[in-house]
């Protein structure tokens, strides 16, 4: 979940994999005005809360914000740090700022899950289906079932799909694994009667093993497929399955141009059939056609940001360069075209580990106060259905000293997770003041939400390389009947630093028009009631 792209690159050119590069796209045309625009309308600012961010290590204060909670339309999962800080003072106090589900580490032991041996008669668990989740690991295939292919794609050939007829039986298959998990209503008290069906809302996949030459490729896909059928045959009706890979396209945290073009990823849609040995490996008839992007409920396209992204003295301007909020939105830009299937991001608010990268060795940085908090706004800006908020560390004992090993210090306890902080405030802004917005009947405009850099003489819609490129103010929109909501920053500017950029939404007989004025590198939202009215615009 955490190896550096350039790592992953090198890899896949060491098994015979070959890239060819696509042909960049074209430029979207810009459009001139023609005449005086019309009178702009105000946009109302959504307030911040005022708060002092923490700065005890190993902290964080979840009451920076007050109640609010996520529309029935998205989800987050809490798989952070530190739950263990409030938990005991309030239980429930996750699902009032932000929050709409907890994966099973992070659940209170005998009352969300029951940990100690057989529930008690009669018991069941505190938490709605909806409010449980779980993140299976690559351990759960390679320990518990004696499948070393978790960790090594190249013994795809080898691995028993289910015991071949005649054979000793044996717990060392694909099925018996993936069947096993149906046993996850047991710890919440409610399996079906007579059976065995997963409870949980959520399970999400992290077995990071899809990479592989090309000649063993098919079976990959064969055991992808079959893993995900046999799991979705094991789970009640309303468990959603997906996996941080494969997805359509990962960019691992860069937004180039190229990626708008791309296909999608060979094992998202690769179809499965039997090769030479897998009918008597027990590979069954009925996923031949079928492919993991047939079975999965949604993909996990997504970024984890590396010490650059953080860097405000870096240089985030060219293709290649890394942006915090460009690879964020293109992330999901070029996902949402290459499939229609719902996405869930993996959201981290630490640097990932890289020794490719300055900086970045270890998992000590936090992510800036404006990155934080864009994370939390800007990706429900491009149409996604949920996050997974993750953290490598579980419970926080704050005000700890620093360890005396070297590799250690910075992490963990010794972290500062005000950014935390930010991010909770971010998702306070966007859903508890307009959570209205999000009921199903919203529009998501994308890379076609229409800006002018150069008052309001022509006017373009970029997508986030394109913006990236050129340096540029990040503006996005969502509208929904009359009303529009906009996001807008100047990524990386100094704070003293003031960026004009105007917006117009003129579709459906809505004539806005706005100009916003953006203070360094500050998270803009705002909302205006459009009303209608006549345009007017030409190509040049």
């Amino acid at each position: 979940m955490k190896l550096a792209a350039s790592c992953l690159v090198a890899s896949l050119a060491g098994l015979g994999f070959w890239y060819t590069q696509p042909a960049r796209p074209a430029d979207p045309v810009a459009v001139e005005w023609k005449g005086p625009l019309p009178g702009q309308m105000a946009v109302t600012p959504t307030p911040r809360a005022s708060f002092t961010p923490a700065t005890r290590k190993g902290y964080y204060n979840i009451d920076v914000v007050g109640d609010f909670s996520l529309p029935a339309t998205k989800t987050v999962t809490f798989c952070g740090a530190g739950r263990n800080l409030h938990v005991q003072q309030d239980r429930t106090k996750l699902f009032r700022r932000g929050f709409s589900a907890i994966e099973q580490t992070r659940m209170v032991p005998n009352v969300e899950i029951w940990m100690d041996g057989d529930p008690a008669k009669n018991w069941k668990s505190s938490l709605q289906q909806s409010q449980r989740s779980l993140i299976i690991y690559q351990d759960y295939f390679a320990n518990a079932f004696g499948l070393p292919w978790a960790r090594n794609s190249e013994l795809a050939r080898d691995v028993l799909y289910r015991t071949p007829p005649g054979a000793r039986a044996t717990r060392n298959t694909l099925f018996q694994a993936s069947t096993e998990l149906g046993g996850g209503c047991y710890g919440f008290g409610d399996c079906p009667p007579g059976t065995m069906k997963s409870t949980f809302g959520k399970i999400f996949l992290d077995i990071e093993n899809d990479g592989t030459s090309r000649g063993n490729q098919q079976e990959q896909a064969n055991l992808y497929t079959f893993m995900v059928k046999t799991l979705k045959d094991n789970v009640s009706p309303q468990t959603e399955i997906g996996s941080i890979a494969p997805v359509p396209h990962n960019s691992f945290g860069n937004s180039k141009a190229e990626h708008y073009m791309i296909n999608p990823d060979w094992l998202w849609n690769t179809p499965a059939r039997q090769t030479a040995t897998s009918k008597q490996r027990g590979m069954p008839d009925d996923i031949v056609g079928k492919s993991f992007a047939d079975y999965v409920d949604f993909q996990m396209p997504g970024t984890y940001y590396l010490y650059p992204d953080f860097d405000y003295s870096a240089r985030h301007t060219s293709d290649g360069d890394r942006h915090w909020l460009a690879s964020l939105l293109a992330e999901q830009e070029v996902n949402r075209k290459l499939s229609p299937k719902k996405r869930i991001a993996w959201h981290w608010v630490f640097n990932t580990q890289s020794g490719d990268f300055p900086n970045s060795g270890k998992a000590e940085h936090a992510a800036p106060p404006a990155v934080a908090e864009g994370m939390a706004i800007f990706y429900w800006f491009t149409g996604a259905y949920g996050v997974l908020f993750w953290d490598d560390h579980k419970d926080l004992v704050p005000d700890q000293p620093s360890p005396n090993d070297p590799q250690q210090k910075g992490l963990g306890n010794d972290r500062n997770y005000a950014c935390y902080e930010h991010y909770i405030h971010g998702l306070w802004r966007l859903f508890k003041h307009h959570n209205d917005l999000f009921n199903g009947r919203e529009t998501y405009l994308n890379e076609a939400t229409e800006c002018s850099y150069d008052g309001g003489k022509t006017w373009v819609a970029y997508n986030a390389n394109q913006i990236k490129t050129r340096d540029l103010p990040f503006v996005r929109a969502i509208v929904n009947g009359d009303q529009i909501l906009v996001a807008a920053t100047k990524a990386y500017a100094r704070p003293e630093q003031t960026t004009p950029v105007m917006v117009r939404y003129i579709q459906n007989g809505y004539n806005f028009y706005t100009t916003l004025s953006l203070k360094g590198d500050e998270i803009f939202l705002g909302r205006s009631t459009m009303t209608r009215g006549a345009g007017s615009r030409r190509g040049n």
